[in-house]
């Protein structure tokens, strides 16, 4: 069974279901529509009952995803990253998706894109994938739930060398902070997830369910009193609503460096 959403296309086989980037005009950024896109063919996936989803960008592509459609930031003082956005529900869904989701990775990944990569429960890595979480070049605050994503996959001090410089990491280095569980030749990747996903997909899939759910409440088992929230988002609010928000933003949209005042 195959579908055309347009921004992705989706298939299922051997309980296996893969999504499939299509929009690489864009180089597969994470606009409204794909992330909607996304989300309902999860949604589909679990109602047929779907035990292995793959999420992929097309076979050899330079880049997996850009991330997040930075056309679409609000400037208006509106949180970009609150949890009533398309990008953290997708999220939601795939930490919650009760089947492993694999990301098939080849080329370069970045911002949000990354953010779904880790929040995948594996990712498969080919020799010249990299990876980049760049909100400190366009002056996004991140949230506090991406955040933990990373310090959960990857470790406090490798997390904020991430944040912290904005730099692509190469697929070595990835493999070493935990980003991706194997790097493998371009030629064989898509035949190796597929073998990984099959093996998965022929054990139990209640007991799968039942690990994966374990995994995600002992993973953010962090406790945080309500007056640390609350400052934590006062310390966001700060940044979102600063022109140095709103001149990252314009920046990035006019292709020249951006120009940040001292705080």
């Amino acid at each position: 069974m195959e579908n055309n959403y347009g921004s992705i296309l989706t298939g299922i086989n051997d309980f296996i279901g893969t999504i499939t980037f299509n929009n690489q005009s864009k180089l597969n950024a994470l606009s409204s529509a794909m992330l909607g896109d996304i989300i309902y063919a999860l949604e589909n996936f679990r109602k047929n009952k779907v035990r292995v989803v793959i999420i992929r960008a097309g076979k050899g592509s330079k880049v997996w995803s850009a991330g997040h459609d930075i056309n679409e930031l609000p400037l208006d003082g509106i949180d970009p990253l609150g949890q009533e956005k398309p990008l953290e529900k997708m999220l939601k869904m795939v930490q919650e998706y009760p089947g492993p989701v694999i990301a098939l990775i080849e080329g370069s990944v970045w911002g949000g894109a990354c953010d779904l990569a880790i929040t995948s429960d594996l990712a498969i890595g080919s020799p010249d994938c990299t990876f980049a979480i760049t909100p400190a070049k366009i002056g996004v605050p991140y949230n506090a739930s991406g955040i933990l994503h990373f310090i959960n996959r990857l470790g406090l001090s490798h997390a904020k060398e991430m944040f912290f410089t904005g730099s692509p990491v190469d697929a070595e280095t990835a493999l070493h902070f935990g980003i991706i569980n194997h790097v493998v030749e371009n030629d064989g990747i898509e035949s190796f997830t597929y073998k990984l996903a099959g093996k998965i997909a022929a054990n139990s899939p209640l007991s799968i369910e039942v690990i994966k759910e374990q995994f995600r409440i002992l993973t953010n088992a962090h406790p945080i009193t309500p007056n640390a929230f609350e400052h934590i988002e006062s310390l966001r609010r700060k940044v979102y609503c600063s022109d140095d928000y709103k001149e990252g933003i314009n920046a990035f949209k006019e292709k020249r460096k951006p120009s940040f005042k001292c705080k």
